[in-house]
């Protein structure tokens, strides 16, 4: 084989990007979420944080668009599509609410609030044995290490 110089290597790495590029964009933009354009839309649906099977299913129906791949969306109905999931709480602003939500909690000082202040599950797990995730005291089974009994 032959290596090629340093120019003409940065020249063909050009080349296949342009190549790539020129292929298209492989996703379509919805509710600040790049969704794939080869899937069914009602899966496709599902990438966007916060819109779940039932939401999904909810929007085509009241959209009445079939369920058909992302990529054959005309552009009218993918703007309708747009127009209907930012009437949703979804992705930055279901996130905002979540933490305001707990930020309520914490500050008036109810059970809920105490747990979520002290890291400890707040709805009603037991914590002896369990939780280790949601403790977060270190590795878990630490204590339980095998020793070679002589």
């Amino acid at each position: 084989m032959f290596a090629l110089r340093a120019s003409a290597r940065r020249s063909a790495d050009a080349g296949r990007r342009l190549l790539r590029d020129a292929q298209g964009v492989r996703g379509i933009r919805i509710g600040n979420t790049e969704v794939p354009d080869d899937k069914k839309l009602k899966y496709t649906l599902q990438r966007i944080k916060g819109i779940g099977r039932s939401t999904a299913r909810q929007i085509l129906c009241e959209l009445q668009i079939g369920n058909k791949p992302t990529g054959e969306l005309s552009g009218i109905e993918l703007e309708s599509l747009r127009n209907e999931v930012l009437n949703y709480n979804i992705g930055h602003n279901l996130d905002k609410e979540n933490t305001s939500c707990i930020k309520r909690l914490v500050d008036i000082q109810c059970y809920r609030g105490i747990r979520h202040l002290d890291g400890l599950p707040c709805r009603g797990q037991r914590t002896r044995t369990n939780a280790r995730i949601r403790k977060d005291r270190g590795t878990p089974f630490a204590a339980f290490k095998m020793t070679s009994h002589r």
